[in-house]
């Protein structure tokens, strides 16, 4: 028997073919742009900023922007330009790496489930359905205290109450693929079935994950923004678009710039974020025209 098509070995042109697609679309070229220079706003730039997050201008308090504050400052004399930029910082590592823990628990869950069957699917989907019906702002509040300044506890425990939903979706399409002829003849040829998962069924599930991971950068952003707002998520003295925010709230028709600069940006992250996200769903979807072929 001939060895099975390896999906592997077409990855290459497929992700030119999505290049191509993806760059046809003119808001999925604003979306990149949009994201690519909030990026670089956010690491690259603090490096020109006059003032350091961490520092106190006692002389200026609730100033408005000038050309030494360039957002104007705090009602304790803190620079909202270098807060807001260590804010976008932090929001953005937090969304990217809830994405991708999100999004790799969700491939790992669903593919075993689906793959596997029996009890392993039956206890791996309760834990989704269990998941999906507690109320996961109660209980990131009721852990708020032992998870304290460690925002990296804070990306696991929103990591944990994203996955299911992308989890019971990879689980179907693992279902139908496992009974397709390439899957099939790896397995009449005693392929493990890690090898299995990793080599035919994850490269199919490529444009699910993609969009799917897209998505809870958004999603993930949101969420700790509002937490920060409230006081669950991150916490002063260091600073997230979320606590910026918060701070601003009481006076923003008074002192708009303490609020309007955060939120803009979190307005402009989450719209570029969207806009890949749909321009990759385009360009994935082949019922739409717009998938890799």
């Amino acid at each position: 028997m001939s060895a099975p098509p390896d999906p592997l070995e077409a990855m290459p042109a497929r992700g030119s073919a999505l290049a191509r697609r993806l760059l046809a679309q003119p808001r999925a070229v604003l979306g990149l742009a949009l994201l690519a220079a909030l990026f670089l706003l956010a690491f690259a730039g603090p490096q020109l900023a006059r003032w350091d997050w961490q520092q106190t201008d006692f002389t200026a308090l609730r100033e408005p922007p000038s050309a030494e504050h360039w957002f104007g400052t705090t009602a304790s004399g803190r620079d909202v330009f270098a807060l807001t930029l260590r804010g976008m910082q932090k929001s953005l590592l937090i969304g990217l790496s809830v994405a991708v823990l999100s999004t790799g628990l969700a491939a790992l869950v669903g593919m075993v489930a689906g793959y596997a069957g029996g009890w392993a699917d039956r206890v791996l989907m309760w834990a989704a359905d269990l998941l999906l019906v507690l109320p996961a702002f109660l209980v990131l509040a009721v852990l708020d205290p032992a998870l304290g300044s460690a925002w990296p506890l804070l990306v696991l425990v929103l990591a944990a109450f994203m996955w299911m939903v992308t989890a019971r979706m990879v689980r179907q399409t693992t279902i139908s693929l496992k009974e397709r002829e390439f899957v099939l003849a790896a397995r009449c040829m005693g392929v493990s079935p890690a090898r299995v998962l990793a080599r035919h069924v994850l490269p199919n599930l490529g444009s699910l994950l993609i969009i799917d991971g897209t998505l809870h950068v958004s999603v993930a952003v949101i969420a700790e923004s509002g937490l920060s707002y409230f006081g669950f998520g991150v916490h002063p003295p260091d600073s997230s678009l979320g606590t910026v925010i918060a701070e601003g709230a009481a006076a923003a028709t008074t002192f708009p710039w303490l609020f309007g600069f955060a939120a803009g940006l979190l307005v402009l992250l989450v719209l570029a974020v969207n806009l890949v996200g749909d321009g990759l769903r385009d360009a994935l979807d082949p019922a739409g025209g717009g998938g890799v072929r």
